[in-house]
């Protein structure tokens, strides 16, 4: 598969294109900065170019930038995106009085982003951490993948499928979004207060 991962020069987008690269896909890493995508990308021996042109051709686009930025970043390249899949993995957190908790009660960031391109989104990744994801194991924990449109969910459940040693588990439609990334800010929660790298495992399936 070939995925192009917008935002691929942070921190979660670094991580992703190393565990991916590694799983044998065929990555290529985006920014708004053509020059640190490059470097980045030779970096992690995979290819590298400005978001508009790295979404082109590829099977999956993984949106992996800040919540706060995903859905105009969406809005501005939807049309370079067109119908190719989108898989969202931002959760939006507030942070305050030595707390975290989830973000607005309004729709959740991958639902923003379904509205403004015009191909199937889907969402997940959400309790993966960059610390984890990028070690030089994969990440004992399941990871848990919601959307709407089939097609899109499985190539997003594939993907997820390379990443973790567990397994990638479908979790229903776009509207459980709003829970995936609501446990981003539980899971932030536990590591800060237990001062580790909590992940999340699924049990009882058959």
């Amino acid at each position: 598969m070939k995925v192009a991962i917008v935002g691929g020069t942070g921190d979660f987008g670094r991580a992703l294109a190393k565990r991916l690269s590694a799983a044998g896909d065929e990555v290529v890493i985006g920014s708004r900065d053509a020059d640190r995508a490059q470097a980045a990308a030779e970096e992690l021996g995979v290819e590298g170019g400005p978001n508009q042109e790295i979404v082109r051709g590829a099977d999956l686009v993984v949106l992996a930038v800040a919540a706060g930025a995903a859905a105009q970043t969406a809005k501005s390249l939807a049309r370079a995106i067109g119908a190719t899949p989108l898989l969202s993995v931002a959760s939006e957190l507030r942070f305050g009085d030595g707390c975290v908790r989830p973000g607005s009660e309004g729709p959740s960031v991958a639902e923003q982003i379904a509205d403004v391109v015009p191909g199937p989104v889907a969402a997940g990744l959400h309790s993966l951490a960059a610390s984890t994801l990028g070690g030089n194991r994969a990440p004992d924990e399941d990871a848990l993948v919601c959307g709407n449109d089939p097609g899109a969910k499985e190539l997003a459940l594939e993907l997820a499928a390379g990443l973790v040693a567990g397994s990638a588990l479908d979790a229903g439609p776009l509207a459980n979004a709003r829970a995936l990334e609501g446990m981003t800010a539980v899971i932030v929660s536990l590591n800060r207060r237990y001062k580790g790298h909590a992940g999340i495992r699924i049990t009882g399936l058959a």
